[in-house]
């Protein structure tokens, strides 16, 4: 991060996903006329965005706690989730005191970042890319995953700026055989979901009913009940200070277009498929 720095220091921090090189000439970096989240490992060293930070040894480790593939299947596609095989105390409390941090292994993949600075002047924007190889055999259904470096040792080295050159860093970058994956529900394809039915493990070709939140089953059941009730439902079985205006017809009622609405949406997208 600053020219003056000890090279083996490591620095947690934000940077935003998608690297905005340090040349880039506009005023405005979402003006970037391409897509650089991910930087093929084959070509960072030819592309003009990449290989200048590279260079200058700007490599990085982003974290995560693993990523998603989708495999073709008839029907639709199957989500997967893709991590680091885990320990038996993974899941295990941190505790006051501990030194070393015993819960979920975290992906570590190799990236890239740099710094744009507004050509105007103002705050310096810290963006990355992260670097993609070939998938791994067991991962034959995708082309190209993140570059996952495995181990302290391979952190250190990819990390290490002065005392490991970028033509030997670059070896780092390969498939690795050491993850494992799980299919997973489709109720992972809505960008809006963002709960633990993502990572849960399911068993193909089994019906997998995902459940709504509390608040959207509240919802539901006041929906079913409106529209098995009569218009006239009393308003004190309804929310302090909700309505009803008549209408017309029941099965043209907002409330059985908005039930329709939020039954589709506790569906999976994509067909069941066999296993």
């Amino acid at each position: 991060l600053h020219k003056d720095a000890d090279s083996s220091e490591r620095v947690l921090m934000d940077m935003r996903w998608g690297l905005v090189p340090s040349w880039f000439k506009q005023d405005d970096p979402s003006k970037m006329p391409f897509n650089t989240s991910n930087c093929r490992s084959d070509t960072m060293l030819n592309k003009a965005s990449y290989k200048s930070a590279l260079l200058k040894g700007k490599r990085c480790v982003v974290l995560a706690d693993g990523f998603y593939e989708w495999q073709q299947h008839t029907g639709g596609k199957q989500p997967y989730f893709i991590h680091f095989p885990q320990t038996k105390d993974a899941v295990a409390k941190e505790e006051e005191g501990d030194e070393e941090w015993k819960g979920w292994r975290l992906l570590t993949m190799a990236g890239i970042f740099d710094c744009w600075e507004p050509p105007a002047g103002g705050e310096a924007l810290y963006t990355y890319t992260i670097i993609t190889v070939d998938a791994s055999k067991d991962l034959s259904f995708i082309h190209h995953m993140p570059a996952i470096l495995d181990g302290d040792e391979a952190i250190r080295k990819w990390l290490d700026f002065a005392e490991v050159p970028t033509q030997e860093a670059v070896k780092l970058i390969q498939p690795i055989e050491s993850i494992v994956f799980h299919p997973v529900s489709t109720f992972v394809n809505s960008i809006r979901n963002n709960a633990p039915e993502c990572l849960a493990p399911i068993e193909l070709g089994a019906k997998k009913e995902v459940k709504g939140t509390p608040s959207s089953q509240v919802m539901l059941g006041w929906l079913r009940n409106s529209q098995e009730g009569s218009s006239q439902k009393k308003e004190n079985d309804l929310p302090k200070g909700t309505k009803l205006s008549p209408s017309p017809s029941p099965k043209k009622t907002s409330a059985g277009i908005l039930h329709q609405w939020l039954e589709k949406e506790g569906d999976p997208p994509a067909k069941k498929h066999k296993a």
